[in-house]
């Protein structure tokens, strides 16, 4: 049914949407459909839920790469994987992660875009060592609703998405990131695995020489 969903929101619409249309599609009883989901909110819904846990696997998936090694690469990882889904997932160029029904679709207490800066702030202070302070997940807020914003101009451009607009959208995210992360000292690299330190009896038996064998009298 979600997937049936997704087709449907990119044909007609969030608004064009009923649950009849959904049981029509998806070849099922309408009843089936409620037994589920009481209405086309909580469809759409279950449906933004399942696209948020999807773009997560793949930020994950790309920032294990050793491609990436400072956290600026998994930036522009997170920029890219958006921009992917736009042109692959079905339903998420119209519904995104649920702002066209409502911004606080996938938290009560927070809007949607708040609760990817949330996931891209853990990722983030999970791989590359950033500190996970309130003014990490305040820059990365700003961040996403920029890149939202610019993303949704080059969806509307171009069909494809006007590739100026999101070279232009990806340097002032990283400029805009660069300026407000490293100005508070984070290294924001991968961090690397130094080899075991000898213990100190091991250091002490290297350094003193062999002493000779006894001679026989």
């Amino acid at each position: 049914m979600l997937d049936a969903c997704a087709e449907l929101v990119d044909e007609v619409g969030y608004e064009g949407l009923t649950t009849t249309l959904l049981a029509e599609r998806a070849e099922v009883a309408i009843g089936s459909v409620y037994q589920f989901f009481p209405d086309k909110r909580a469809i759409v819904q279950a449906l933004t839920l399942r696209t948020m846990e999807s773009y997560l696997q793949r930020l994950d998936e790309r920032f294990a790469s050793d491609d990436l090694t400072h956290w600026w690469d998994g930036v522009d990882a997170g920029i890219d994987e958006y921009i992917t889904m736009h042109r692959t997932v079905p339903g998420f160029r119209t519904l995104h992660f649920g702002d066209v029904v409502d911004l606080h679709l996938l938290d009560e207490q927070r809007d949607n875009n708040g609760v990817i800066a949330d996931q891209l702030a853990r990722v983030l202070t999970e791989r590359f060592g950033l500190a996970d302070v309130p003014d990490l997940r305040f820059h990365l807020e700003i961040a996403v609703e920029a890149a939202d914003a610019l993303i949704k101009l080059a969806f509307r451009r171009k069909p494809d998405g006007d590739d100026r607009v999101l070279t232009e959208a990806k340097a002032l995210i990283r400029e805009y990131l660069h300026r407000q992360v490293d100005a508070r000292g984070d290294a924001g690299r991968r961090p690397v695995v130094q080899p075991a330190k000898p213990a100190d009896d091991q250091i002490v038996a290297e350094a003193e020489p062999a002493q000779p064998a006894a001679q026989p009298a």
